[in-house]
Formats: structure tokens, sequence, C-alpha cells
């Protein structure tokens, strides 16, 4: 977890003028802005040994399945027969090599995780799908593949995926938040008040379970892309009142050029 709360610190490019000023509230690569390295997941699910390490086989002849590895949840599409036999075998593995596969669950999350943050995006899905496999009530592994697809500009799909999750989790306030930033990046690319709305859903609901000035100032923005100023202005002070040092300063100056400061406090 710590390595999570880490990452949700860095990376947040959702309203261009916010990147300087808060630039690490989405959980996305340590390296974004690098180019993403090549995968090299394993073509077939592969169990943990004994004292567990990651899976790092790599069998690159069946393109077929690698693809479908690195798909959110494998694609959700019907598997064949001989990718059932790889399941089974993959969890009866798990079954002697884990106390439960729960705990086998959570290892492979953490691997994914720690493959996003390498910029490893196709293995850390697959490492997510694994999670997920293992344990498909296991929040972390729709988080992870939310993230994935975001950092590959998938947003309808990370928004998909990140829902699934919260159907799982209601109370998950990361993967709440993280929802509600994808949405309002999707809603720059493709305006849609719909999008906007759950985006502001998820905020409300995630100010009630922690007044927390991150929050209150991602409610700022969905204001302001509504042009309600007003609004905007009172979260912006909600979230200057719970953490000064939370504020973003490019926004501030944004919302600034679009209606003075109705508390004169920001000139």
């Amino acid at each position: 977890m710590i390595v999570r709360i880490k990452l949700i610190q860095w990376t947040l490019v959702v309203i261009p003028f916010l990147a300087a000023a808060q630039p690490k509230q989405f959980v996305t690569s340590a390296r974004s802005g690098d180019s993403v390295r090549q995968s090299r997941a394993s073509t077939t699910p592969v169990a943990p040994s004994a004292k567990p390490t990651d899976v790092s086989a790599v069998n690159d002849t069946d393109a077929t399945s690698a693809s479908i590895n690195t798909l959110p949840l494998f694609g959700e599409r019907p598997k064949t027969a001989a990718q059932i036999g790889e399941e089974i075998h993959f969890l009866n593995d798990c079954d002697r090599n884990f106390a439960n596969r729960s705990e086998a669950s959570a290892f492979f999350a953490d691997r994914g995780w720690d493959y996003v943050g390498n910029g490893q995006l196709d293995t850390a899905a697959y490492r997510f799908n694994l999670a997920w496999l293992l344990d498909n009530r296991n929040a972390d592994a729709y988080w992870g593949l939310g993230v994935v697809c975001y950092q590959k500009n998938q947003l309808p799909d990370a928004i998909r995926i990140m829902k699934k999750g919260l159907a799982v989790a209601d109370s998950h306030i990361e993967l709440m938040t993280d929802l509600a930033t994808v949405e309002l990046k999707h809603y720059q690319e493709k305006p849609n008040a719909d999008v906007l709305t759950d985006a502001e859903g998820h905020l409300q609901r995630a100010v009630a379970l922690n007044p927390n000035a991150v929050y209150y100032q991602k409610l700022s923005m969905v204001y302001y892309l509504k042009t309600d100023y007003a609004k905007a202005w009172d979260y912006f002070h909600q979230a200057r009142t719970n953490d000064m040092s939370s504020i973003d300063f490019g926004y501030l100056n944004e919302l600034l050029a679009r209606q003075p400061d109705p508390k004169g406090i920001f000139k």
C-alpha cells in the first residue's frame, strides 16, 4: 500500500494548467514521460515458487495468447479449452504456494503496481489480470487495470474497469477519486455532461468519507468546467482551509482569470 500511496501522489494531467502545480495526483508510472518499454508478460499463467517470486517466463510464440493476457480482464471474452486448462493449472499451483487465493491475488496485484511504477504497462496488466483471476473481488486488480488503461490513453476502458472495481468496493476512496480524475480528463477530450456529473458524484462521496483538500480542489475543478465559478471558488476555499500546502497555484491563476476571489484573499 505504501508504494501505491506514493504513486497516487505522482502524475495528474487532467486540465493542462494543473500539470505544473499538482503534477502527481494520479496513479501512473513513475516515469510517465518515458516511452513505455516492451512488455515481457508470459503468454500463459505461471505459478510462483514455494517462496513467491514474480512471474517472469517469456514465450513469444503465441501472439494471440500474449495479447489476451494484457487485455483488461483477459478481454472479457469466451476462453478456449487450452486457456481454461492453463488457468486451472495456475490456480492449483497458487493453492499449493499461498495460504489462500486472496493472499495470492494480493501478491500479483502488488507485482502489478511494481510494473506500473517502472512503466512496463503490458506486464503490469497481466499481473493485475492474474490478481483478478484469483479473486474477482480484489478492488486493486480493477484499479490497477484502470490505471494501465489510463496510461495508454484508453479512457473509456479505464472508466469502465474502475467502475467495476467500485462495484465490489464502494468505499475504496483512492479508486473513487482516480475514477473521477479519469472522467475529468475524458470530459475535456469529449465533453459530456453525464461524465462530469458522474465525476462530481464520486468526489462528493470522497469528501463525505474523507474531507481532503485534494478532493475539494478537484470538486472546484468540476465547477470550473461547468463555468460555475462561484461554486468553484467555494470548493477552492474549502481546500485552502483544509490544507494550504495542497493548493494548486496554477489552477488558482486560471480561476482568478475567470472571476475575482469573492473573499478577496487571492488577488
